[in-house]
């Protein structure tokens, strides 16, 4: 029975305030990460630790007791302490063995032979992984957040880069869990920034295009998203993974060594962005490397580094025809990251898109903010408020077909969530069992891409090949993450596996399979032609052979087996052996030529066997 709330004619009956519920966005961060949260008045805040930073060092010393030092503390002790001191875990984040070869030479870290594909590091307080170290970052901002609401947090919204692929996400979601956290969302971090500014807008009733630009200390990515009436689609990501503001700092420490004289390779990075962060309100900065002193003027540094930014600017325009754009359709740029706070980067971005960039929100803190906003309404806060977030998936996901050829499911660039299907059938008589093989990239054969997993389908009930109906079901939730099912649709019988791969690719690959696809497209689909022609002949090939195997003896006298028998040998050779996909097409025509008469045979003969016995009036319409 439903209870009325009672009061007298005229006046408003009581009503109970809701109860705000405790929620905060994370920036994880490669170089520094930050906690935010929407405060009683609605506003976005970051949360600072007691000595009044936000910002904190994603960097975590381990210890011989097993504790651990998180933050500032970590950092100022790496020099010192370098093999316990982990930083830049976030780039070890889904990450295997195999990739240790490349790593190695970059990271100062020891890691142990251990069988587990995942990546293990050693130090004094024992072997930990890339995932337990994002998990102390998080715990630490868990903290700081928990005792700045004094209660503890209902859910939190994780930021990650556009270019996160499944294992990286669900490694990030590993942490999260580690760190005893309610994930109510990943969240791409350039979405998180158009969260951040979009909201603010008074104008988010008409449809805005909106460019991120995002130089952070190691990476770059640039992002192309549609904003429309509260709806944030993800339209197209690009960047470079290893372009940050880091490079602007070698590019001045490069200069200085090579001015003084000095070997201090350490010491000239540290002079190096206390330099380039100098020049950010200074024209001309003082120089100092042990007994050596100069000056650099701002002019100087921008010359030194117009390559640099000259590489962003490629990676927008390349942004901007994945959107099918012009600049001239791009409404606002927001700019994130620390490393845009230098002129020439606004400068420079300013005159690309014909327009100033937004700053008004410190870029170092506008993901976290967006985290924090929409941590809020997935937190039941705002009820009549409505949002959606729609990002993308980085690379195209299909299937291996018959021939080592991939059926692209979902595009790239294809907007999250999304469920899609497609059917597929069997290539053989018979065939009982079929192995499902998912792949993720941008090329037309099984081996130029990347297998993702593998998982069988069993319990086909026996047909003639081509009969079978096998429904194949993807599914991308708003995290990023892959299901995949294969069904039988006559018996029902089902199979599926939640991609989780234990490592995943580097921003780098994913770039490098984007461009490969584009420099080899000619090539790709002249192999696919290839390859399907190929597949064609098989077919041909089995239909002849078990055809012969039935009825040749009744039908066929010894010169008519000759001609199959020889027309089959020379098809079979040149499917083989042939690079010419016109040339194995021909092979085919040919064979079912010289076979035309085998086959009216074979029809005429089906035709008779199901008549005999029969009156013309058996087939008569006996519906009247």
């Amino acid at each position: 029975m439903a209870l009325f709330q009672i009061s007298e004619p005229g006046e408003t009956a009581p009503t109970e305030p809701q109860e705000k519920q405790l929620a905060a966005g994370i920036d994880l961060g490669t170089t520094n990460s930050l906690v935010a949260t929407v405060d009683n008045e609605g506003v976005a805040e970051t949360l600072p630790d007691e000595q009044g930073e936000s910002l904190l060092p994603s960097v975590v010393r381990y210890l011989e007791n097993g504790q651990t030092e998180v933050g500032t503390a970590a950092k100022n002790s790496q020099l010192n302490d370098i093999d316990n001191t982990i930083s830049s875990a976030k780039r070890l984040l889904g990450r295997g063995i195999g990739d240790i070869k490349t790593l190695a030479g970059s990271l100062p870290y020891k890691f142990s032979d251990s069988d587990s594909s995942v990546l293990h590091i050693q130090t004094v307080g024992g072997e930990v992984t890339a995932i337990e170290v994002s998990a102390e970052i998080l715990k630490t901002l868990k903290n700081r957040a928990e005792d700045a609401l004094d209660g503890p947090l209902k859910g939190v919204v994780i930021t990650v880069p556009a270019y996160f692929d499944d294992a990286q996400r669900q490694a990030t979601k590993d942490a999260a869990r580690l760190a005893d956290l309610n994930v109510f969302r990943l969240l791409n971090e350039p979405t998180a920034a158009a969260v951040a500014y979009g909201l603010d807008q008074k104008d988010t009733l008409e449809e805005r295009i909106i460019a991120v630009y995002d130089l952070g200390g190691g990476t770059f990515d640039i992002s192309i998203l549609k904003l429309n009436k509260g709806v944030f689609e993800v339209m197209a990501t690009g960047g470079d993974s290893a372009l940050g503001g880091d490079d602007f700092d070698h590019a001045i420490a490069t200069w200085i060594l090579q001015e003084s004289g000095s070997d201090l390779t350490h010491h000239a990075m540290s002079e190096a962005r206390r330099v380039k962060e100098a020049l950010t309100n200074d024209d001309q900065v003082s120089v100092n490397l042990e007994n050596w002193q100069g000056t650099l003027s701002l002019a100087q540094f921008n010359e030194m580094v117009a390559s640099l930014v000259k590489k962003t600017l490629l990676a927008c325009r390349r942004a901007l025809r994945d959107a099918d754009l012009s600049k001239e359709q791009v409404h606002d740029v927001v700019m994130v990251g620390g490393s845009t706070r230098m002129p020439i980067i606004r400068e420079k971005v300013g005159e690309f898109f014909d327009k100033p960039p937004l700053v008004d929100i410190d870029p170092d803190k506008v993901v976290a903010i967006g985290a924090a906003l929409q941590a809020d309404v997935l937190a039941g806060n705002k009820p009549d408020e409505e949002m959606l977030l729609l990002d993308v998936i980085p690379l195209s996901l299909g299937l291996e077909t018959y021939g080592g050829l991939v059926e692209k499911v979902i595009a790239r660039n294809t907007t999250i969530p999304i469920t899609r299907a497609q059917e597929f059938t069997t290539f053989k008589d018979n065939q009982t069992a079929m192995t499902v093989h998912v792949l993720q990239g941008e090329r037309e054969t099984v081996e130029e891409n990347r297998s993702l997993a593998k998982f069988a389908l069993k319990a086909i009930p026996p047909m003639v090949a081509g009969a079978a109906r096998i429904k194949v079901t993807f599914q991308v939730d708003a995290d990023g993450l892959l299901n995949v099912e294969a069904e039988e649709e006559t018996t029902g019988v089902k199979s599926n596996v939640d991609v989780k791969p234990s490592y995943g690719l580097r921003d780098t690959e994913i770039e490098g399979m984007i461009r490969d696809s584009m420099d080899n497209a000619q090539a790709d689909m002249e192999a696919r032609r290839l390859r399907e022609q190929r597949v064609e002949a098989d077919r041909t090939l089995e239909a002849l052979d078990s055809a012969m195997k039935s009825d040749s003896d009744k039908m066929l006298n010894n010169d008519e087996i000759k001609l199959l028998l020889e027309a089959r040998t020379e098809l079979k050779n040149i499917k083989d052996n042939s690079e010419d996909s016109a040339e194995v097409k021909a092979a085919i025509k040919h064979m079912e030529k010289v076979a035309e008469f085998y086959v009216a045979r074979r029809m005429n003969d089906n035709v008779k066997t199901a008549m005999q016995g029969q009156s013309v009036s058996d087939f008569a319409d006996t519906d009247n």
